[in-house]
């Protein structure tokens, strides 16, 4: 069995589980009521957009440094998975933002940062299909991958420097440990979870990316 189909099982596996623990076993918080769980998909997807972005700083790195193939196709693949989850973060964060703050969206600094960081990386898309010769498109790519990647820390600690309408991170910050065990235990599945799944999709898009640089010779 490939390590594809191991990773898209596993990943199914955990998204059910991570539903279990989501709605069945996770308890209704008292202040947010059912909205709460909303936080399942939004926490997860943002922390795995960080891994993903993470990856494309190195996976650039490692294409300027040895002007390696796999690394770019590498980068490649783990940037469209981060634009994904960060859009789904987005997506998720506006649905949790009008019940709870009474709008869709607020320009604050938690929700600017992720947007800049969202059009980063887009361009960075965008910039590869623009450019005609592969291997300069790989060059300019990885510049931006790594400049992006600078951007991370301060999506992750906009909350602290400076005034904002979003909560702190609810799992890297001190005291996250003493949330509720079941909500906790359902937000740590429900990680594993989209971090598989994150691992399933650059599996198989670098496997696509590379048989379309075998057909284009």
């Amino acid at each position: 069995m490939s390590i594809a189909r191991v990773l898209g099982w596993l990943a199914t596996l955990a998204l059910a589980a991570g539903l279990v623990m989501g709605f069945g076993v996770a308890p209704r918080e008292a202040t947010q009521g059912n909205v709460q769980r909303i936080m399942y998909l939004h926490v997860p997807t943002i922390l795995v957009a960080y891994l993903a972005f993470a990856v494309v700083l190195v996976a650039s790195i490692v294409y300027l440094a040895r002007r390696a193939d796999a690394a770019d196709r590498i980068a490649h693949a783990s940037a469209e998975v981060g634009v994904l989850f960060t859009g789904i973060c987005i997506v998720s964060g506006s649905i949790w933002g009008k019940p709870t703050w009474g709008t869709w969206w607020t320009w604050d600094a938690r929700l600017t940062s992720v947007s800049i960081f969202f059009v980063v990386y887009l361009g960075y898309l965008l910039l590869r299909g623009a450019v005609d010769d592969p291997e300069r498109a790989a060059r300019y790519a990885a510049v931006i991958g790594i400049l992006g990647a600078l951007n991370m820390p301060l999506v992750h600690f906009s909350v602290y420097w400076w005034r904002t309408l979003h909560q702190p991170p609810s799992m890297l910050k001190p005291g996250a440990a003493a949330m509720p065990p079941s909500i906790l235990a359902a937000l740590l599945v429900n990680l594993v979870a989209f971090a598989l799944l994150y691992a399933y999709f650059v599996v198989k898009r670098s496997r696509v990316l590379a048989r379309e640089a075998e057909a284009l010779g």
